[in-house]
């Protein structure tokens, strides 16, 4: 299934943090947060959009609408909810 997204909105798939800490605790699912950066599948074509396909980026905690496609979470934020390109 394919996503495209419209206006100034971004799909992101969210990318899943380390599962052990550095001291090898492994953290349970339970207590794990949302992750807070992803990788740019696509952008609409809205004027405000800044990213590109392809990069990493880091969003607002609480930002976006969560869908599942192909089983892998993905995330459809605003372009206002992307904080900064991580590089």
């Amino acid at each position: 299934m394919q996503v495209k997204p419209l206006g100034d909105r971004v799909l992101v798939k969210m990318v899943q943090e380390q599962e052990k800490t550095q001291g090898g605790i492994y953290i349970p699912d339970t207590a794990k947060d949302r992750p807070q950066t992803g990788l740019v599948v696509a952008v609409g074509d809205g004027e405000e959009i800044k990213v590109k396909t392809g990069q990493k980026i880091l969003f607002a905690k609480f930002s976006g609408t969560e869908i599942k496609i192909d089983n892998e979470d993905h995330l459809i934020l605003s372009a206002d909810d992307v904080l900064a390109v991580v590089e």
